[in-house]
């Protein structure tokens, strides 16, 4: 099974943005990417990006089953259903999203807390971009 993990953030939100995401599989990172995505970008919008990275990079490894996870639960309650998507800036990524999908025969979306392993990882990545464009005002900060 292959597994990804995606986070975005900004910084102001809105404000500059950046996405990172991992594949993997039994534990062990096969991939990771990170990139700076804007300078007035929200953090929902991030969320969507960071996913998006993802289901690129992991459909570059396989077109089998796939679990997501993400620490946004709004993103997720999304994508189960659970939530309408009512924000015109989300909706076209949450359409990208669904075209995505396409790419494997299945599909599973998890919300894990910002305190998982893999979700501290690129969480470091996002806010290494966002570093290394000179963005150092109000990182995020995790608690442990």
């Amino acid at each position: 099974m292959i597994y990804t993990n995606s986070d975005g953030g900004a910084r102001g939100n809105p404000g500059p943005g950046a996405v990172a995401a991992l594949v993997r599989k039994e534990g062990e990172i096969i991939t990771k990417y990170s990139k700076f995505i804007g300078e007035n970008t929200t953090n929902n919008v991030a969320e969507y990006e960071g996913l998006i990275l993802a289901l690129e990079l992991a459909s570059n490894i396989t077109k089998d089953e796939i679990t997501c996870f993400l620490d946004s639960e709004l993103v997720v309650k999304q994508l189960l259903g659970e939530y309408k998507v009512r924000n015109k800036n989300i909706l076209p990524l949450f359409l990208k999203v669904q075209k995505l999908q396409e790419r494997f025969k299945k599909i599973k979306y998890a919300h894990v807390p910002r305190t998982d392993n893999f979700q501290i990882i690129v969480d470091e990545m996002l806010n290494e971009e966002l570093d290394n464009k000179g963005y150092r005002k109000n990182r995020f900060r995790r608690r442990k």
